[in-house]
């Protein structure tokens, strides 16, 4: 038997544990532990959900990898074409973790209404584009369809439509310059809105504007087999640097490949900076749920005085006496950790189900609710971290035992 164990078991149990003047300081370090785990699920979840939820929407717009040709374009526009006759089109199959590639084009333009104009770029896709992402963006209408003969559906971003006063079924013209001439007479296409979308990225939904791949096709005076660029989608993002190099290894000399990362540098930086604010908070409250850990040990050390006495006086070991407390302070803890537990997964699922609560400028975070993902071995790795670390911190003041006589301990009242 683990006589330590059952002596901290008994101590638990009994009636007096309840009454004591230890118990209200007890009961506000489980608090305190519970609240501080309800604080930090909260920030683990929603700050990997929303990054997450950014990187998923530059992914959207861009893949996660892009191949094209080598050449001094800095711009979105599509100048150079690739041929479609790649080894790893349609399907990379010399690379594991690849998703999906798939083939588009991208031309300026401006877009003319009666009332107004608007600069834009017309994203051409065809019937390989993955659509799967909008179709949570997708406010009004429906997505174009490609599959088919070459039409004029189009679908458009809310600011768009907005700025333009466009809605479902409207038509207008599109004015493209002829190889980037600005002396020519520029094509023209007259295009259909069938659906609205709203991504809450506004970089770019204030331009980007999908249309048929054969029409960019057709004013740049390429092939079918030809294209802009390949846009590469990842099975897990973690495994992005490291696609990233075996695909620029693995395609032809005269293409190049990009990764959002290096991309769009400054919103991952930003994003990065999520990391240490979850580190911070975490920090802060395992120091406060130490804290008030340690003020309830020394409580229930003082309230205990004459036993510890009797332990000593009846040959018990320092450690062994300071097991007992231990042991009764993993009871604690653990009982804080359920109830941090209960209520932070509780309140994460209900967000994650009903999106209650709302950022109060969806702006500036690119979406309107919190995102919240939950992770299983996230929550176990922060249960255990959270159990050892205050373990740890309660080894210091339980030093003390150390330091009580039995003779002046069984006096003490």
């Amino acid at each position: 038997m683990n006589l330590e164990f059952f002596i901290a078991k008994r101590l638990i149990t009994g009636k007096e544990h309840k009454i004591s003047i230890s118990a209200p300081i007890i009961k506000i370090a489980i608090a305190a532990i519970a609240i501080g785990l309800v604080m930090m699920l909260i920030a683990i979840a929603s700050g990997v959900g929303l990054k997450h939820k950014i990187r998923e929407k530059v992914a959207a717009f861009n893949g996660h990898i892009q191949i094209y040709n080598y050449d001094n374009n800095t711009s979105e526009v599509s100048v150079v074409p690739v041929s479609l006759e790649q080894d790893f089109y349609p399907k990379f199959t010399t690379i594991d973790g690849i998703s999906h590639v798939q083939a588009v084009a991208s031309k300026g333009g401006v877009i003319r209404t009666e009332e107004t104009f608007e600069g834009v770029i017309a994203k051409g896709v065809g019937k390989d584009y993955n659509w799967v992402a909008f179709n949570e963006y997708l406010v009004e209408g429906r997505l174009p369809n490609y599959l088919d003969e070459l039409n004029e559906e189009v679908l458009v971003s809310r600011i768009l439509s907005s700025k333009l006063k466009l809605k479902i079924d409207d038509t207008f013209f599109t004015f493209f310059l002829k190889n980037g001439s600005t002396t020519e007479t520029p094509n023209q296409r007259r295009f259909k809105v069938v659906g609205i979308y709203d991504s809450g990225f506004e970089e770019f939904d204030a331009k980007y504007l999908f249309v048929d791949i054969r029409h960019i096709q057709r004013m740049n005076k390429w092939e079918e087999t030809q294209v802009g660029k390949f846009e590469v989608f990842l099975d897990n993002f973690d495994d992005l640097e490291e696609k990233s190099n075996e695909i620029y290894n693995k395609t032809l000399s005269s293409l190049d490949s990009q990764n959002i990362k290096s991309k769009y540098y400054k919103i991952f930086e930003w994003i990065g900076l999520f990391d240490f604010n979850i580190a911070l908070i975490i920090g802060i409250m395992i120091i406060v749920g130490g804290i008030n850990m340690i003020t309830a040990l020394l409580v229930l050390i003082l309230e205990r005085t004459q036993m510890i006495g009797i332990l000593k006086a009846l040959g018990s070991a320092n450690w062994s006496i300071r097991k007992v407390f231990l042991y009764n302070a993993v009871y604690l803890i653990g009982v804080g950790l359920f109830w941090g537990n209960v209520i932070g997964l509780g309140i994460l699922w209900l967000q994650h189900k009903f999106k209650l609560f709302k950022f109060p400028n969806p702006k500036e975070y690119y979406i309107d609710y919190i995102p919240v993902h939950i992770d299983f071995w996230m929550v176990l790795v922060l249960n255990i971290g959270v159990l050892v670390l205050c373990l740890l911190m309660l080894l210091i003041p339980s030093f003390i035992i150390t330091k009580i006589t039995p003779v002046k301990a069984i006096k003490f009242e």
